[in-house]
């Protein structure tokens, strides 16, 4: 298979990377509008949670004129609510005080410490090495699957202000977690042949050059356990350009298609969050020539408040990646991290919301699967809103487990309005548990 290369993308296809950071926010915000006391309390924000946006984002994404209600500005900037006033107000004091890096990180850090850095026992997670402590970045919670953190791709060519891997870009080494290590990998896949599938994770695996990315595939593609090969990026929102126009887009394509022609299915889990990533022409070329070499992309992103919690929104994106060949895979609901109390949609409005898109697009669309919930005992599927025995309850089921035997078992909870995660949910009918507790 032979990928072709076209040349006729936006004007900006060919720029070189560039990233904005903190140091960057005030001239960008006042760009959006906003006044200088806001601002303070926005690089407040950033002092806590990850800022970084590239010149693509900046110039082909965003609509400035309608900043900072834009939903891509929203997606990639702070907001000076996502925290609670009385932290907010406090770094900032700190800032115009002319405080000391070590006292701004230390303020950072307390705040930091009660967002839940690491939900659904992420750290817990990491295997066992061959010493006495755990393998950090790789992790082992379902049978079939093995996450892979690459000590390269642990950044981004933006973040989301909502991700809930927040904590690996704050620069803080205990909550990071990464592996250099492929032979371990290896070794411990070739230990569990129940695996038959490996997630490259991060950060952005796409951050990384062909070469390293291929220091990490290449061994995979010997092992006969494995079926597949997955890829989580949100690179094709954010800097298309890795497949298209960079120095290594084309070596990095011939990869892809090595890992079709060994046989293993190259599943490329795209992250888009809302339908202007996928307009430009840069976007489209780069999804064509992803495909072109065999690799099924499929698609996710969580329903965020005032980003993309509306049907049409969500009907247009699928009916979009459909368009485009690729596949819809998941809606997902907020982590119970970071500034989850200013992104988060109520279970129930996420199921209404989930429904009314689902019924807007053909059966080519309906792959994808909502709202669902990756909790710590699985991910949880909201399948809908009923009555039991005049009781009203959410019906859900497990679509992943740490306990197999629980997938594809419908249970009940209680219905609750402002119930915005699994946690925040009680047995119905009765029950004194759910079948996870």
């Amino acid at each position: 298979m032979s990928v072709t290369f076209d040349a006729a993308v936006s004007p900006s296809a060919g720029r070189r990377f560039r990233a904005y950071t903190a140091r960057h926010l005030d001239d960008l915000t006042a760009r959006a509008g906003l006044d200088e006391a806001e601002r303070l309390r926005v690089r407040a924000v950033a002092e806590v949670l990850p800022f970084r946006v590239n010149d693509y984002v900046v110039d082909e994404l965003i609509d400035w004129s309608a900043a900072p209600d834009d939903p891509m500005y929203r997606l990639v900037f702070p907001q000076s609510d996502m925290l609670p006033e009385r932290d907010v107000s406090r770094i900032a004091e700190l800032l115009t005080s002319g405080a000391s890096r070590q006292e701004l990180t230390a303020a950072a850090n307390e705040v930091r410490a009660k967002l839940n850095p690491h939900p659904a026992g992420q750290m817990e997670l990491n295997i066992p090495s061959t010493g006495e402590e755990p393998l950090n970045g790789v992790q082992h919670k379902y049978d079939e699957t093995v996450l892979f953190f690459p000590k390269q791709g642990q950044t981004c060519h933006a973040y989301c202000t909502y991700c809930f891997r927040w904590a690996q870009f704050v620069g803080e080494p205990d909550l990071k977690m990464s592996s250099g290590d492929i032979d371990l990998l290896v070794q411990y896949l070739r230990a569990h042949p129940e695996v038959t599938s490996v997630l490259f994770t991060g950060g952005d695996p796409m951050i990384m050059g062909e070469g390293v990315l291929n220091r990490y595939i290449e061994p995979l593609l010997e092992l006969d356990q494995l079926e597949s090969i997955r890829i989580g990026t949100k690179a094709l929102g954010y800097w298309p350009q890795r497949w298209v126009t960079d120095p290594d887009a084309d070596d990095t394509l011939r990869l892809f298609e090595r890992v079709v022609e060994s046989g293993k299915n190259l599943a490329f889990m795209a992250h888009f969050s809302h339908p202007r990533e996928m307009m430009p022409q840069l976007a489209t070329e780069a999804v064509r020539r992803i495909r072109d070499t065999g690799a099924v992309i499929r698609t996710q992103a969580p329903l965020i408040r005032m980003i993309n919690d509306d049907a049409d929104t969500w009907a247009t994106m699928w009916r979009t990646q459909v368009r485009q060949g690729m596949v819809p895979y998941y809606m997902f609901v907020e982590r119970d991290t970071g500034p989850q109390d200013y992104f988060a949609v109520p279970l129930a409005r996420g199921y209404e919301i989930f429904r009314q898109a689902y019924q807007q697009v053909s059966g080519l669309a309906r792959t994808v699967r909502g709202p669902s919930m990756s909790a710590t005992p699985g991910k949880v599927c909201v399948d809908g809103v009923t009555e039991v025995a005049g009781e009203k309850v959410f019906v859900l089921h497990m679509i992943q487990a740490r306990n197999p035997d629980l997938v594809g078992r419908p249970f009940f909870a209680a219905y609750d309005e402002n119930a915005a995660w699994l946690d925040d949910l009680k047995p119905a009918l009765g029950a004194t548990a759910f079948p996870f507790e």
